[in-house]
């Protein structure tokens, strides 16, 4: 089998969007300049969001022409994000009545200051939208001589970084080795899978970068045995516990494993009650869990407060022995008290089932997971046992009673 090239036409229809983003002075526009040059990047409509200011040269306006749209009312991440909806319904609208190009890609380009967050959500969660674009992955510029003061000292890059399914790094000509190791140790905690790529003058093949998150054909299993790997390793080697000594502790991690599916609206209301009551302590969240009622994974992630939109891959990964179908959770966390990773493993430990957590949920709309509880996923009937080699459920046909189905 050949290996997918991100630049193909993609298996799936719906015209595929990344998301630039990066720290104020990160080389965004420096990278798109390079990057439009590239022939593969031909039919990419550009997306440029700079507070009322075009951030890109000249040149470039001319060469993207038609499909550039600039996002100029605010930052994308909130006050413009009608105007991205509003940009991509015109944009889908005029290739319908045949007014502009063929687009094969749509490239955002955020602020410096954007959270990404919002914007993936409006990517999979719009309905007008998802129906018609597809997040095709995130990708966050960093300042390597800067970008561990950045880090410490900046939400926003911390969750640009967080999100990243690629991480490029800029300016490393400018500098030095301890500046790189600082930074690279930032990373490691609050992204340890994305890979990294050094970057110099914004120069870079388009195929390195396209094609780089979970959505995206051909990241399969890649993405997963990455993730997978690296939470069976740290299982082994056994974790550090958390540090509660003060505002400058550093961050650390645990993972909690699920050795049978879990119900996922109780699972989801579970996570979003931890993520209300320790949300400023966790960096990053990301899981791969086994759901009751499906035969392929889901991906979670949360950053802080906010829960990333979860993603259901095609298959569990079928290669290797540790690929056991064990759902895992992996916390980065910083002044996390010990009695709080006790008590989020005690909830992640006895989760509710589909009723009881509908109606909790009912009583909390504000809970963070709420986009969780509107995916769809199967609902757990309460007629339901278990023998040695059976999972007995009931499955409702029509207005009728109920009849048994065995998997």
């Amino acid at each position: 089998m050949t290996e997918h090239d991100p630049t193909d036409p993609p298996i799936d229809p719906r015209i595929p969007v990344t998301v630039l983003t990066g720290f104020l002075g990160a080389g965004k526009t420096t990278l798109l300049n390079r990057l439009v040059t590239h022939p593969e990047m031909a039919g990419t409509a550009l997306l440029i969001n700079e507070f009322g200011a075009v951030g890109i040269d000249h040149q470039l306006v001319e060469q993207i022409g038609e499909t550039m749209v600039l996002l100029e009312s605010g930052c994308v991440c909130c006050t413009v994000r009608g105007d991205l909806v509003a940009a991509l319904e015109t944009l889908h609208d005029k290739l319908a009545r045949r007014q502009i190009p063929q687009v094969r890609r749509v490239v955002i380009e955020t602020t410096g200051l954007a959270d990404p967050i919002p914007v993936v959500w409006t990517l999979m969660e719009q309905r007008y939208v998802a129906a018609r674009f597809r997040c095709d992955g995130v990708v966050t510029l960093v300042d390597t001589g800067l970008g561990a003061e950045q880090l410490d000292r900046n939400e926003e890059a911390r969750r640009q970084v967080g999100m990243a399914d690629r991480i490029l790094l800029t300016k490393a000509d400018l500098a030095d080795r301890s500046a790189r190791e600082q930074l690279d140790a930032r990373l490691d905690v609050l992204n340890p899978s994305a890979p990294r790529l050094v970057v110099t003058h914004g120069e870079i093949e388009p195929r390195r970068i396209l094609g780089a998150g979970l959505y995206a054909p051909g990241s399969l299993p890649a993405e997963v045995e990455r993730f997978v790997a690296e939470t069976e390793a740290a299982a082994s080697a056994g974790e550090a516990p958390p540090s509660a000594h003060g505002a400058q502790a550093l961050p650390v991690s645990f993972t909690c494993f699920f050795n049978h599916q879990v119900p996922w609206r109780g699972f989801a209301v579970a996570m979003g009650e931890i993520l209300a009551k320790y949300g400023s302590h966790l960096l990053r969240v990301k899981g791969l869990m086994n759901v009751a009622g499906l035969g392929a994974p889901v991906v979670v992630q949360c950053v802080e407060q906010v829960a990333y939109p979860p993603v259901r891959l095609p298959r569990w990964p079928k290669e290797g022995t540790r690929f056991d179908m064990r759902g895992r959770l992996v916390f980065i966390v910083r002044n996390l008290p010990e009695a709080a990773v006790d008590d989020i493993r005690r909830r992640l430990a006895d989760l509710p089932g589909d009723a009881v957590a509908l109606r909790a949920a009912a009583t909390a709309p504000l809970l963070p997971t709420r986009c969780w509880l509107s995916a769809r996923m199967p609902v757990q009937g309460r007629s339901r046992f278990e023998t040695d080699a059976w999972h007995i459920n009931s499955v409702r046909l029509g207005k009728g009673r109920p009849a048994a189905a065995a998997s």
